[in-house]
């Protein structure tokens, strides 16, 4: 049974930085593309960051050259690493695995239970 777990969510001033972990379990996770997005209230979810099981990753345009995304496939987690933190990225996060054949990221099928972050002024 495929599951994952976030962390790493919280409180933070402007300006500051917060790192979220993902570890999954149930399945090849070296092998699947996997996603972390989020949803603030009355916003449509986003995707903010992709890593591809063959190691390539993409950055929505609001995030990039302040988040980066990285996985570690031996502790099977993956990890996105924010800073510059801005109050319009408070939002839940959640990590996603697409969990298809040929490592095809779209469809993500499944999902953690979210972690907030919250970015005050």
């Amino acid at each position: 049974q495929v599951q994952l777990v976030e962390s790493g969510g919280g409180s933070v001033q402007v300006g500051g930085s917060l790192r979220l972990s993902c570890v999954g379990s149930g399945y090849t996770y070296s092998s699947f593309c996997m996603a972390w997005f989020r949803q603030a209230p009355g916003k449509e979810r986003e995707r903010v960051a992709t890593s591809k099981g063959g190691g390539s990753t993409d950055y929505a345009d609001s995030v990039k050259g302040r988040f980066t995304i990285s996985r570690d496939n031996a502790k099977s987690t993956l990890y996105l690493q924010m800073s510059s933190l801005k109050p319009e990225d408070t939002a839940m996060y959640y990590c996603a695995v697409a969990y298809r054949p040929f490592g095809a990221c779209a469809g993500f099928n499944y999902w953690g239970q979210g972690t907030q972050v919250t970015v005050s002024s």
